[in-house]
């Protein structure tokens, strides 16, 4: 660590203190009886108002990684990377159709996560089981991934070195924020979420208004990322870069967007920032104002460019031996380039912070779905509140714990595949949240069948994508060609969409057979009426001893009915 540098370090950890800090003081934010239930510790006694919401979601979604791999990708690839800033705003009005309807249903009959909706609305413990697990299984490279943020900071102020000592800030860092997790719970990610916004707001305009003056104006910026992408052409078979999109990426550009925005909002822990909010108006606003965090997308994209006319090259690239080096740092250094230490300090800070916020409610997230519906339906069906409440602060605790170690047992790039691999794998589920919040029409067995076929065609699809820029013959990325689907086509397309319309597929042609073979249907344990509750109607008092018990709703009006 001969390279450390010490006012960047001091300042890093100086902000890094205040969040711990306000991550053990949440705990009595807003104060609950007790956290030892899932209402209260997993989702924040669900009545956090519009700006506490907004935080906490727009923490959720735009997460360390955002930051740092977006201007990353635009950096090595250009125009192909702004995928992400459209996605981001298609989004909200496909969300508005569908959160408040959610939110309604699951204040009603006490849900906690989209595993314990999908269960009561089509009646299969089974089903439920398949979405809880996918839900995990997307997550954990998702939390993983927050890690490579923090590495590539920790890396840029020259904390590194061989083995468990150059891993050990890296480990301390996530230590805390389990720590201040099991105690606080949600309430934890959305105080500091406060404190997150506000420095990725400052850093990022600071950057936007006194960057480009240094770097002779945005003329010379795109005048550089031009020279450079056509002084580097990609192999043949490989894909294009350059400041606008090759014809073959339209295609794989629009559904890779849309594929994205359709993935983003049925990741549990996004439906646990809907859930946690106080009413359907405070959804409604919401959804109506976190496009402006896709303005600071924007801005942020536009620091790739910016790294490539201030001739940053990444830590470990050696252009000569072809050696492209880690990608994610070239954000930290080009604030570690541009500013004063102390600034690059506040940079580096909002970046590790940005990447607590996520992890915290992405781990609460999916040891919710564990202690719901996986110990209470299968291991322990007389579990307590507060004996669900107790799996799930332990749950949480190994999720991160997991997470550390993929991190630090496979190659940040090979991690960054895995989390491609999360949002084909979470679109699978699609059917069964999405579709059933509108109608139980669709068959049990027909949602379990398309699932197990868009998840088993996106996992091949995946396996079968080379990546030859990085010399891989598998799961090289989330486009798949065209060609091999038996187009005469240079495109690509996103092999999530191509995933989930296979499951569409197999979900409505089955339901037409089953159904016409009346096959059993689940039991359907919710009303057209619970999907327009809103907070303060009598029907959405639920006791806190509600957890997910149907018979007791259903009995007060009049039963349960098919699906």
């Amino acid at each position: 660590m001969d390279d450390l540098k010490t006012t960047e370090l001091v300042v890093f950890c100086l902000l890094f203190g205040l969040v711990t800090v306000l991550g053990f003081v949440a705990s009595r934010w807003r104060r609950a009886e007790s956290l030892e239930h899932l209402d209260e510790w997993g989702l924040g006694g669900r009545n956090f108002g519009s700006w506490i919401t907004w935080f906490l979601i727009g923490g959720d979604l735009y997460t360390a990684y955002t930051f740092v791999a977006v201007p990353a990708l635009i950096y090595g690839a250009g125009a192909l990377g702004f995928f992400a800033v459209p996605y981001t705003i298609v989004v909200y009005p496909m969300v508005f159709l569908v959160a408040v309807r959610l939110w309604s249903v699951s204040h009603r009959h006490g849900y906690v996560t989209p595993a314990d909706f999908v269960r009561g609305r089509h009646g299969s413990s089974t089903l439920a089981l398949m979405v809880a697990l996918t839900g995990i299984v997307a997550t954990m490279p998702y939390i993983a991934l927050q890690l490579v943020g923090i590495q590539a900071v920790l890396k840029t102020m020259g904390v590194h070195g061989d083995g468990i000592v150059g891993d050990l800030p890296l480990i301390i860092a996530f230590l805390i924020l389990a720590v201040y997790t099991y105690q606080s719970g949600l309430r934890a990610p959305a105080l500091i979420a406060f404190v997150k916004d506000t420095l990725i707001y400052v850093v990022v305009i600071a950057a936007i208004v006194y960057i480009p003056g240094k770097l002779g104006g945005w003329d010379a910026i795109f005048g550089a990322a031009d020279e450079k992408f056509n002084s580097t052409p990609p192999p043949p078979d490989g894909p294009s870069d350059g400041l606008l999109l090759a014809d073959p990426q339209v295609l794989g550009y629009s559904t890779l967007a849309f594929g994205s925005a359709l993935a983003l909002f049925i990741y549990p822990h996004s439906v646990t920032g809907v859930l946690a909010s106080r009413s359907r108006d405070v959804i409604k606003r919401n959804m109506a104002a976190l496009p402006a965090y896709s303005i600071v997308l924007g801005l942020l994209a536009l620091l790739g460019y910016m790294a490539i006319a201030a001739g940053v090259t990444p830590i470990g690239a050696d252009p000569e031996a072809g050696i492209p080096g880690d990608g994610n740092t070239v954000v930290p250094l080009l604030y570690d380039q541009m500013f004063p230490d102390w600034f690059a300090g506040v940079a580096f800070a909002a970046i590790a912070i940005g990447a607590l916020v996520p992890a915290a409610i992405m781990s609460i997230a999916a040891a919710n779905l564990f202690a719901r519906n996986i110990y209470k339906e299968y291991l322990n069906r007389d579990a307590t509140p507060q004996q669900e409440a107790k799996v799930s602060k332990i749950t949480s605790l190994l999720v991160k714990v997991g997470a550390v170690l993929v991190i630090l047992g496979l190659d940040p790039q090979f991690s960054i595949d895995l989390q491609l691999i999360g949002g084909v794998i979470i679109l699978q589920t699609l059917p069964a949240i999405v579709l059933g919040l509108y109608t139980a029409w669709f068959h049990r067995w027909a949602l379990l069948a398309g699932w197990a076929v868009g998840l088993g065609s996106g996992l091949l699809m995946l396996y079968d994508t080379p990546n030859p820029l990085r010399d891989k013959e598998h799961f090289g990325g989330p486009l798949y060609p065209l060609s091999k689907l038996g187009f005469d086509s240079d495109s690509v397309i996103y092999t999530g969409l191509i995933a989930v319309l296979a499951n569409l597929a197999v979900v409505v042609v089955g339901s037409f057979l089953l159904r016409g073979a009346k096959a059993p249907a689940g039991v359907d344990s919710t009303y057209e009426a619970d999907y327009h509750v809103e907070a303060g109607d009598p029907q959405v008092e639920v006791s806190p001893a509600d957890t997910g018990d149907r018979a007791e709703v259903t009995a007060s009006r009049g039963g349960p009915h098919r699906a």
